[in-house]
């Protein structure tokens, strides 16, 4: 599926507030291709290297994943997304650093973990950058993503 230019102006819940579009420089140094974004706002995000994409309208939970995922989930409720993460075991992962049950499942997997800079800057539906409150961190699992995030944690 081709990408669409992604105009931010649709969020894809009411406040937008589980809209945070991760920023370009991550994929760039990342260097890798998804096979599938699983957590895409509404036309997909141009700079993300994936193949194809599932929308909240799609319900990524409950879509087939295969090969090398990429998931950047609502923050409101990672857990499902963390477990399902977990379950497929290839690809990269974006979480808040919070306190929470996901983390305990996220830190006792294979995954590796990579803290993202606490002045991560994210993009807004309607097209401004904000930062948030707290952390955020990049969990890998497979070869192709773990190497990948280690190559990353090498260039900061």
């Amino acid at each position: 599926m081709p990408r669409q230019q992604t105009l931010f102006t649709a969020p894809q819940t009411k406040n937008g507030n589980d809209d945070w579009y991760t920023p370009k420089w991550i994929f760039d140094a990342l260097a890798l291709t998804f096979d599938i974004d699983v957590a895409a706002p509404p036309g997909g995000i141009d700079w993300i290297p994936a193949k194809r994409y599932y929308t909240m309208a799609d319900d990524g939970l409950s879509q087939p994943w295969d090969g090398l995922v990429w998931c950047n989930p609502p923050f409101s409720k990672v857990t499902p997304w963390a477990d399902r993460f977990i379950e497929h075991g290839n690809g990269i992962l974006m979480t808040p650093f919070a306190r929470a049950y996901y983390l305990d499942r996220l830190w006792v997997s294979n995954a590796t973990v990579f803290h993202l800079p606490y002045e991560l800057k994210f993009k807004k539906p309607d097209g401004k950058m904000h930062t948030m409150s707290f952390g955020a961190v990049l969990w890998a699992m497979g070869n192709q993503a773990q190497t990948a995030l280690t190559n990353l944690g090498k260039t900061r």
